[in-house]
Formats: structure tokens, C-alpha cells, sequence
């Protein structure tokens, strides 16, 4: 009997437990913490990914069907970066690349001519060809990539096509036309851009009254104003915000109005500017506004 009041006493005697509760709350939970953090770094290091624009490119010409247009779009987006598009053997292996890939491989097609379109001007021998023939593609997505590539190619040349494509019952490719003729140089696609203010998509409006404002044009002003008016973009948008993105279709619109806006300077948009600049519940709308009345004036 003594000898289990001792063993009872020894159990309850916290210098004793002492050690055990230290394992059970520091020393475990420390240990799954590290664990945690090797397999991150582990995790790291197996996804980055070092790879160039050549080793890309390299497999878009030889990789499998699975492979090939995960490269294209890792590709389209290194061309974002400056130092990669300075490489002058890039560009004619991409156009030779975009000609080489079939109309079917849809996806690859699409993300090369992604990447020609962020090319610096002018494009290599061939690539306008190239893109042009695209724009006849059954496949939508691609036509519309190769519309953007063309329109920032800086050339001309291509605008009376670009024209032709604001007939197409596609708005998608209507919207696309008209975001290319208003970063073309030239003032033959005006009276297009200014026909597309009266479309019965609000894309294509906004893309005609911006690419209008580009061009010095105040004909899409009030369009602009409309673009400024939060209600009224709120009831025209109707993609939803994803709250698991940093992505405001609203948002979106309302600044592109407003740098519109600050590029004609046009005094009849100053009190919809000054509103926004106080009291939008968008801090980035806001800043966008009060980045605009420093260039208004």
C-alpha cells in the first residue's frame, strides 16, 4: 500500500512531469515546424525552375504533345522581361517556330504568337505574314492572340486588315480590333474606332473611346464619362471579382478610363476624376484618379 502512495505521489510531483510536458509542448510541435519547413524548401527547390527562352523554345519544337504548350506559355511570358527579348537570335526562331507549329496545336499557337507580340518592334522577316495568316484560324483564342500581336507591331501595313476584322459577329475579335487599330500608328482607322463607339458591346465602346483618346481624338468623351461612373460600369460588367484573385473587372475599367481621361486632359472630366480621387471604395481606383488630376491639372 505505501509503496503505490509513493508511485501516486511521484506521478502528480510536477518536477517530474516537468520534462514530459516540455517534449509533449516545445520539442514536438518544434520538431514538426522544422519538418515542415525541409519539405517546403524541398518543395522550392524542385519547382523553380531556371530554365531560358531557348531551353523553352527548344521544347516547343521537340517536346511531347503534353510538354509543348507549357513551354509556349512559360515562353510568352519570359518576353515580358526586357533582357530576354534583347536576345537577337530569339525573335526569327520564334516566327520560324509559330510557322512550324500546326493550326491544330491550338494552345501553342496561340502563346507563340503571345510572344512574337512582345517582341520590340519591328518584328523579323516573315512574322507579320505569319500572324496575319492566323487571324483566319478556326481557333478564336488564337485569332484573337495573333490581333494583339499584330497590333503591337508597330506596323502600318496591317491596319486596313485590322479594319476588315470589325465586321466579324465575334465580339471578342470585334474588341480585339479595335484595342490593335488604336495602338497602331496612322489616322485611316478612325473612322472605324469611332463607328465602334456606337457597338452594342460595352468592351468594344470602352476599347474605341480609349483607343480614340490615344489618338488625340475627344469623340469618345462621353464614354469616357461612362466609363467613370462606377453604377453604371457595376451594372455593365458582369464577370464576377474572385476573391482567391487580386482582380477587379470594375476596377479595371474605371482605370482605364481615367488614364484616358489624363491623356486628352479634357477639363469636362475633371469634377467624375476629382469624385473618384475622394471617395471610390477602390484605394487602387483612387490612386488612379489622383495619378490623373496631377496630369489634368
Amino acid at each position: 500500500m505505501d509503496k503505490l502512495v509513493e508511485r501516486e505521489d511521484a506521478t502528480r510531483n510536477p518536477l517530474v512531469a516537468a520534462p514530459a510536458l516540455a517534449i509533449q509542448f516545445f520539442l514536438i510541435p518544434l520538431a514538426v515546424v522544422g519538418i515542415a519547413v525541409t519539405v517546403y524548401v524541398g518543395l522550392r527547390t524542385l519547382l523553380t525552375d531556371s530554365r531560358t527562352a531557348q531551353d523553352y523554345l527548344t521544347e516547343v519544337r521537340n517536346g511531347g504533345s503534353d510538354r509543348r504548350w507549357p513551354a509556349a506559355y512559360e515562353l510568352s511570358r519570359l518576353m515580358a522581361d526586357p533582357k530576354v527579348r534583347a536576345d537577337p537570335a530569339l525573335g526569327p526562331e520564334l516566327v520560324k517556330a509559330f510557322d512550324e507549329t500546326p493550326d491544330s496545336d491550338a494552345r501553342v499557337k496561340r502563346y507563340l504568337a503571345l510572344a512574337i507580340g512582345r517582341l520590340d518592334p519591328p518584328l523579323p522577316p516573315h512574322a507579320i505574314e505569319q500572324l496575319t495568316r492566323a487571324i483566319e484560324s478556326a481557333d478564336d483564342e488564337t485569332r484573337i492572340s495573333a490581333i494583339w500581336a499584330l497590333g503591337s507591331s508597330g506596323d502600318a501595313s496591317v491596319v486596313p486588315r485590322l479594319i476588315s476584322l470589325y465586321d466579324s459577329p465575334d465580339q471578342g475579335v470585334r474588341k480585339m480590333a479595335v484595342y490593335a487599330l488604336g495602338a497602331l500608328p496612322g489616322d485611316s482607322q478612325l473612322p472605324t474606332l469611332r463607328a465602334a463607339l456606337q457597338d452594342s458591346v460595352h468592351d468594344v465602346r470602352w476599347n474605341a473611346a480609349v483607343a480614340l483618346a490615344r489618338k488625340g481624338s475627344r469623340d469618345g468623351v462621353p464614354v469616357l464619362q461612362q466609363m467613370l461612373d462606377r453604377d453604371y460600369v457595376e451594372r455593365a460588367v458582369t464577370r464576377a471579382v474572385r476573391q482567391d484573385e487580386d482582380a477587379d473587372p470594375i476596377a479595371d475599367v474605371m482605370i482605364s478610363g481615367l488614364r484616358a481621361a489624363a491623356t486628352l486632359k479634357d477639363e469636362s472630366l475633371k469634377p467624375s476624376v476629382t469624385s473618384l480621387s475622394r471617395s471610390d471604395r477602390s484605394m487602387k481606383v483612387r490612386q488612379a484618379a489622383l495619378e490623373a488630376l496631377k496630369v489634368i491639372g
